[in-house]
Formats: C-alpha cells, structure tokens, sequence
C-alpha cells in the first residue's frame, strides 16, 4: 500500500493490494448491500493512486465490464478529485448537480448518479475509494446513505491496515530472527496498537448485528464479530508471547475455581459453533475444586482445540477429556490423522513453528508455545505424542492444589 512512481513496481504492489481486499470476506456484501440499499447498479473498491484507477473488488449489475484488476484511465474518474480533495463526492444527478453538470466523467461513462468515499488508512495514508454509479439519478445526499459508504470504507481501512500490520509482523518474525530482541519489542507495541482499531470494528459490527430488520447488515455484522473475535485471540497470543521472551512471563491469578467443568464446556461449545462441520465429543468429569487461572485453562482449552481442529483430519473426531485424578487436573485433547513426524514433535511447543503442510494464513504458529507456558506457569506438564494408529494426543497435567 505505498505509494510508488508507475512501472512494475508500482503494479507489483496493486497486485498485492488487489490481494489484500480479496482476504475481507466482508466485501462482497458489503458491496451488494451498496447497490441494493441506494438501487445503484455497480459498486467497487478502487485502489486510487497518483497515476491509477484499479478496480480490486466489483459488484456489477450494469454489465459495466469492468471485473477485479480492472483499470480505468484515472483522469477520467472522480476518484482522481475525490483523492485529491480527500472527501467525498456525491452527485444525485449530473443533470442538475451545479458543480459537475457536464463533466466529462458524466459522458464518458454515461453516468446519471455518482458517490465515492475515501478509503484512508489509520495512519493517514490514501489506499483508494469506495465507490459507486448508475446511469440514472439517485438519491445519494441523503446523511444515512453517506454515513452507510463511510462506515464501510473505515471497516475496509481498518482490514487492510490489519491485514498489512500482520504481513510486517510476519516477515519481521520470520526474517529478522537474529534481531530478537528488537522484533519482541516490536511485537508488543502492535499488539497493542492494535487494539484500538479491533475495538472499532467490534462496536461496529454489534451495532450491525442490531439491524434485524435488515438482514444483509445482520450477516456483514456476524461475519465482522468472526474477524474481530479471531483477530483478538491472535493479538492475545502476540501478547503473551511478548510478555513472556521480555521477561515477565506470561501472568496467572490462580484461584480457587469451584466450576472448572462448566468453564470448559463454555470452550467446547464455542468451538462447536465455530466448526459445525466436525465432530467434537467431550468427556469432561470434573467434580473436586481446583486452584488455577479459570480464563487461562480456558485459553489452554481454546488453543489445543483450534490446533486439533487446523491440523486433524475432518473424518475423524477431535476428543476432549478432563479429570481429576491422584492430585492432578489432567486434560487430554485428541484428533485422528496423520501423524506428527517423530523428528517434529520436539518442536511443536517452539514459538513460530508451524508444519511444513500448514496452509497459508493459519496464524503465526504461537498457539502451542502459549499453551507451554500457560501449563508451566500453573507448575504443570505438557506433553504429546502422535501415531497412525492414536492419532495426535496432547496431555496436560496441572496440581489442583486444593
């Protein structure tokens, strides 16, 4: 998302912007409920350069003819004044509009209505436009359709900052290893940061979910509070990692906890919810109170399962059991599939490592290593073992101290 002279560097990073928008599920609706909301018959986000007009995501009832990856000539758009001014522009009729009455944008497209929104990212930097036109007139000025575009175009700015905030994460991890010290650092402040922008997307998305009356901001809504939950489990992770390599370890209340059972059929069925395609069975007989951290052991629960479900085979179940045994909390979570490789298993509890058959884009490989440390602070034992015939078994064992 930099700004660079035209040439291949400058399509090398369209490319990727285009890529970037492709990876928020919530554009396609939100470009659908754009035409139906306002009846225009094409919606697009735009990336908006110096020199370019590219089309990233389109939803075309006009049968425009422009499709992602699209480019117009820029001079010819709005999007050129629109960024130029950093505001939006909204024409109800080009007919009748005292400012562009006539403009060329109007003849060239044949163009009866018009609306572009400014998509800018957190720290100020101009991604593109949210845009949208129709060969007639439409009522557009109204405040509840501009305030609509521009809910929409903070929601995409706030993705995409995300999304680029986390490739930077990444290539730092992975590719400054030698650095360590800096990159944890580093690390800590964008978990921090953030969190402001998460928060934003999150009230957003509630407020969303309240519109019962329209269920196409209901499912947008429901499909932002997925993201945002995700993004928080993702940045509670980046935390705690950093936490614990800057020295303070990653923190425990430990507490007398009378409900333990019920805490970690709370986690079963979130992941039920979240993974209604798999078989998740729970043996979970927990009857003696145990002192530990209730939110932590429901962490260690979430990250175990969320890794049994990423790595097991689907055609088989992933098994929860707890118990309280001989002094110990002992939970055991199990998946079928193939086996981790013997030379491997040593290496699961690192932080950043992940299988060499991971797919792209399944976290930064933390889950485990918080798991470790989660278990060890409790004074616990972590320990796996993995076989054709057993499938993957993760065991934890914490002293209920009770």
């Amino acid at each position: 998302m930099n700004e660079l002279p035209a040439g291949d560097n400058e399509a090398a990073a369209i490319a990727r912007d285009i890529d970037a928008v492709n990876r928020i599920d919530a554009v396609p609706s939100i470009l659908r409920l754009i035409c139906k909301n306002t009846g225009m018959g094409f919606a697009a986000v735009a990336r908006v350069t110096e020199h370019t007009w590219t089309a990233c995501a389109v939803q075309d009832e006009l049968n425009f003819g422009l499709a992602a990856g699209g480019q117009l000539d820029l001079h010819t758009t709005l999007c050129f004044e629109s960024r130029a001014a950093r505001a939006p522009i909204v024409i109800d009729n080009f007919g009748k509009d005292p400012v562009y009455s006539g403009h060329h944008t109007a003849r060239i497209y044949n163009l009866g209505s018009y609306i572009s929104v400014p998509i800018i990212l957190p720290d100020g930097r101009y991604f593109g436009n949210l845009c949208a036109i129709d060969p007639n007139p439409a009522a557009l000025s109204d405040a509840r359709t501009l305030s609509m575009f521009e809910v929409f175009a903070d929601l995409i700015a706030i993705q995409l900052a995300t999304e680029g905030r986390n490739q930077v994460t990444e290539a730092a991890l992975f590719n400054e290893r030698e650095n360590s010290s800096l990159r944890e650092q580093f690390i800590a402040v964008l978990g921090h940061d953030l969190r402001n922008p998460l928060s934003a997307v999150s009230a957003t998305a509630e407020l969303l979910t309240l519109r019962k009356n329209e269920p196409d901001l209901v499912k947008i809504g429901q499909r932002l509070k997925t993201t945002t939950s995700r993004m928080a489990r993702l940045i509670d992770d980046v935390m705690d990692f950093a936490r614990g390599r800057l020295g303070s370890g990653i923190g425990v209340s430990i507490d007398r906890v009378d409900d333990l059972a019920s805490a970690l059929r709370v986690v079963v069925a979130e992941v039920r919810e979240a993974n209604p395609e798999r078989v998740l069975a729970d043996d979970i007989a927990i009857s003696t109170p145990v002192r530990c951290d209730r939110t932590r052991v429901q962490q260690l629960l979430s990250n175990l399962l969320g890794n049994a479900m990423t790595h097991g085979a689907v055609e088989f179940p992933v098994v929860v059991k707890a118990r309280v045994e001989n002094g110990e909390f002992t939970l055991t979570v199990s998946n079928g599939g193939n086996a981790i490789a013997a030379d491997a298993l040593g290496k699961v509890f690192e932080p950043y490592w992940r299988p060499p058959t991971s797919k792209p884009g399944g976290g930064l490989g933390l889950g485990l290593y918080i798991c470790k440390q989660i278990v060890s602070a409790h004074g616990g034992t972590l320990n796996v073992r993995s076989s054709v015939e057993d499938g993957t078994v993760f065991v934890a064992r914490l002293p209920i101290g009770v």
